[in-house]
């Protein structure tokens, strides 16, 4: 259990309420959430704030992924408070709420020594591309396939497809992404292989989850929501190992950051077939 080290300082819930002061800690390292970002992030998980002085200088949240493990992410300290340890303190405290599950965080370069101190591992890198200005062909697809809006009936399909994907349950979060999000499906004879989600997110619009079963029909549902956005400032968060850098930066998409995915436990185990070339958000995962 964590000890506070300055009896000014106390850690509890994060609320609603809390919402602009996080904001504000996020806007001060650039990071791109917006309120309603953070809001919808709140809304299907739990959060902690440290707050010192009536004022909140550090914050965490984290999402439970089934009964075995959580995602974990928006870690910030306040610049005026680094050093003084509260990092550990929150991450220790987030920790032990959490139990018993393991948990999957991506890290920043400046988090790394924090969680690995932890017992966090790194198992993968995750690319951050963004651009506004691109130009994307549409990728032929094979005969039977066709890339169609995604329906009613197709929200339990594609929930159990980015499950198998990623080894992570998350009905809480695929329910918001589709009620917030636009979202395209590779159907194939009438079965349901991939789906790339579109939505508002921070300075424009995120395309992510994607899954597909292979690069070639990752690249055809990316590139048609790109061909539908063209101008529009778009952001992917891709897996390391997607293969999909260069023809991103090809296409204008440029690589402008990394985060190390990192486990504490058990690492999730995807089953396939389908697998997945883009995340939800490097805070979600």
């Amino acid at each position: 259990m964590a000890t506070l080290p300055d009896n000014r300082l106390s850690l509890r819930p994060m609320s609603s309420g809390d919402i602009a002061a996080v904001h504000a800690l996020s806007k001060a390292e650039k990071w791109p959430h917006r309120s309603q970002d953070l809001s919808a992030m709140l809304a299907i998980g739990s959060g902690l704030v440290a707050e010192m002085g009536g004022a909140i200088v550090a914050s965490t949240m984290w999402w439970p992924c089934g009964d075995d493990i959580a995602s974990l992410g928006i870690v910030i300290v306040a610049r005026t408070h680094r050093g003084s340890g509260l990092g550990r303190i929150i991450m220790e405290t987030a920790l032990d709420q959490i139990g018993d599950r393991a948990v999957i965080l991506n890290a920043t370069e400046s988090g790394l020594p924090l969680y690995r101190k932890l017992g966090f591992n790194g198992v993968s890198e995750i690319h951050q591309h963004q651009g506004a200005s691109f130009a994307a062909p549409l990728v032929p697809l094979a005969e039977g396939e066709r890339i169609r809006p995604i329906g009613a009936s197709d929200a339990a399909p594609v929930a159990a497809l980015v499950e198998a994907a990623t080894g992570l349950h998350r009905p809480a979060l695929m329910t918001a992404l589709l009620e917030k999000g636009h979202g395209l499906v590779l159907d194939r004879d009438g079965v349901l292989t991939g789906f790339a989600l579109f939505r508002r997110f921070g300075r424009g619009y995120v395309i992510g989850p994607v899954v597909a079963p292979d690069r070639e029909r990752a690249k055809a549902l990316i590139a048609q929501w790109l061909g539908m956005r063209s101008g529009e400032f778009t952001r992917l968060d891709i897996t390391g190992d997607s293969g999909l850098g260069d023809w991103l930066e090809n296409l204008g998409i440029v690589k402008v950051d990394r985060a190390i995915t990192m486990v504490r436990g058990k690492a999730p185990h995807p089953i396939g077939p389908a697998r997945a070339f883009a995340i939800v958000s490097q805070a979600l995962c």
